[in-house]
């Protein structure tokens, strides 16, 4: 070479970015990121106007840009992400239950704590006109003197703002991955998020960080499942793309399919934790029931629909060539979670241990409908997460809304006996929610049941059906309980207070119309569920 230096000059293509198909995501990132500069350069007194204006407004920004793209049919990112009808309605439903969620999340008239207005520093007029449900300080321990101090003083936890945005962003480009590499980044984003809400809860704040922990390590097992499937299908197909993997299966000569079947099993058991379904069910309870009621409420709706919605497209575009091997295993598993949801949700005394295993329940009935391997049972899914989200999202909002003597939510069944004699409006509202979850007629619930077993019976599984309907009658059991609890019993000593929170009360009102709205007149949702059912492989 004698010294002279060696050049070599290789033509790499740049990737080619899509900005206007990933425009939503891109909105709703960029207003994340934005809601951090806030938290950084803000004064304090003006963060929570900025942040819920910022998130508030970019959410509506990447609705309207979804919107925009209703009639795309194409992937983005080299192929990374797929902008389809079933990724496009699902991130359409995550972010109208993410703007309710924000509005649940941000409301500050809900708690008054008691001010004591003695000694400097501590009393201003931010504390004054009510505290949200997060920790002033999260880095202080509970019942703690700093904590004390910044609770008197007003201080907001405002960076559950940006959290919130973060998670939605990838709950939106979780069911939207086209490969699993990116799908598991997108799990990675919406996970950490939610660990870290799960703990910030200003009352209750041991049990607060228990559910938390309980969630993290959890999520961390499911997670390394799911890497570990991604890392047997690589191996399987030399590549981690969706299409390319159903290719390789295509392709394969030999009838066992073992390190594919692998490889699904081990990504299976990621998603299905997200989704709760048996046996991964465990962590439910404990976290929703510990977690700050807001957070719960959009963790329980968003969290499920981005979760189905990545579970549908695993399924449905990487591995059609071995829907004879998934099919009995995911039967067998839906029929679990029905069975059992509906069962342990009879013995709970608590609304939100109540409400988290119905969550468990209903995620057995849209497991059916996975099961039949169709058009219909994608367009069904579809309208089923729509509805399940805004109804799950009301519920607990009214649960928030019941309060004891000492200021803590009043979620103990007893507490709730003879609401409907002091609050018939939260009692009616409350028990639409319950019967449209029993799938009572004339509620969107009994039109998305309809819809999840006619598609099961469409594809010969009318055995699940039949324990659907057992279930669903198990199910109306205790949510016909709690009725009967709130109409025909005494109210106890003290009563409960039911406070009435101008954003909190607009939630519930706008859920609870919805839900009404969707079961007597459910058509042009369900058109569009039938319209958005294809995929972009």
């Amino acid at each position: 070479m004698n010294g002279t230096p060696l050049i070599l000059a290789a033509s790499v293509p740049a990737p080619s970015i899509e900005y206007r198909d990933l425009s939503p995501m891109l909105i709703v990132f960029g207003v994340a990121v934005a809601g951090v500069l806030v938290e950084a350069f803000a004064p304090r007194r003006f963060r929570y106007l900025m942040q819920l204006i910022l998130g508030l407004g970019g959410m509506g920004v990447a609705l309207g840009a979804v919107i925009g793209l209703r009639n795309v049919r194409e992937t983005a990112m080299v192929g990374a992400v797929a902008i389809d009808g079933v990724s496009l309605f699902l991130q359409g439903t995550i972010l109208v239950v993410s703007i309710l969620g924000l509005l649940f999340l941000a409301e500050r008239r809900a708690d008054r704590q008691p001010i004591l207005r003695e000694g400097p520093g501590t009393w201003s007029l931010a504390a004054a006109r009510g505290v949200d449900a997060f920790a002033p300080q999260a880095a202080a321990m509970p019942g703690s003197s700093d904590e004390i101090a910044a609770t008197r003083a007003g201080v907001a936890t405002t960076e559950v703002f940006p959290l919130t945005l973060f998670a939605v962003a990838g709950l939106m480009l979780f069911p939207a991955s086209n490969d699993l590499l990116t799908m598991f980044i997108a799990l990675e984003v919406l996970s950490l998020p939610l660990y870290l809400l799960c703990g910030l809860a200003r009352r209750r704040r041991l049990l607060s960080q228990e559910a938390a922990l309980k969630y993290f390590l959890l999520g961390a097992f499911s997670s390394a499942f799911f890497l570990y499937g991604m890392a047997l299908l690589y191996g399987y197909a030399g590549t981690v793309r969706l299409a390319g993997i159903a290719d390789a299966v295509t392709r394969d000569s030999s009838k066992s399919h073992t390190l594919a079947l692998l490889g699904v099993a081990m990504l299976a058991v990621g998603l299905l934790f997200k989704i709760g379904a048996v046996p991964f069910q465990s962590w439910i309870p404990d976290v929703y029931q510990g977690a700050p009621t807001a957070v719960t409420a959009f963790m329980a709706a968003a969290t499920k629909i981005a979760a189905v919605g990545a579970m549908l497209r695993v399924l449905y575009v990487a591995a059609p060539g071995l829907r004879n091997d998934w099919r009995p295993v995911l039967a067998a598993i839906a029929i679990l979670t029905m069975v059992i949801g509906a069962i342990l949700a009879i013995t709970q005394t608590d609304m939100k241990r109540m409400l988290a295993y119905s969550s468990v329940a209903h995620a057995g009935f849209i497991l059916t409908a996975l099961v039949a391997a169709n058009t219909n049972g994608i367009s069904s899914v579809l309208f089923y997460l729509a509805v399940y989200g805004i109804g799950t999202l009301g519920a607990f909002a009214a649960v928030s809304l019941v309060r004891d003597e000492s200021g803590d939510e009043a979620t103990s069944l007893p507490a709730w006996a003879g609401m409907g004699r002091h609050s018939p409006w939260l009692a009616t509202i409350f028990s639409l929610f319950l019967l449209s979850f029993a799938g009572i007629p004339l509620t969107s619930g009994f039109i998305a049941k309809f819809a999840v077993f006619e598609a099961a019976s469409s594809s010969n599984s009318s055995y699940l059906v039949i324990v659907g309907v057992i279930s669903s009658a198990i199910a109306a059991f205790f949510y016909i309980r709690v009725i009967v609890l709130m109409f025909f019993t005494d109210p106890p000593t003290p009563t409960p207070t039911v406070v009435s929170p101008t954003m909190t009360t607009s939630v519930v009102a706008l859920t609870a119309a919805t839900t009404l709205a969707l079961g007597i007149y459910p058509q042009p949702l369900l058109d569009l569920a039938k319209h958005a059912a294809t995929f972009t492989p």
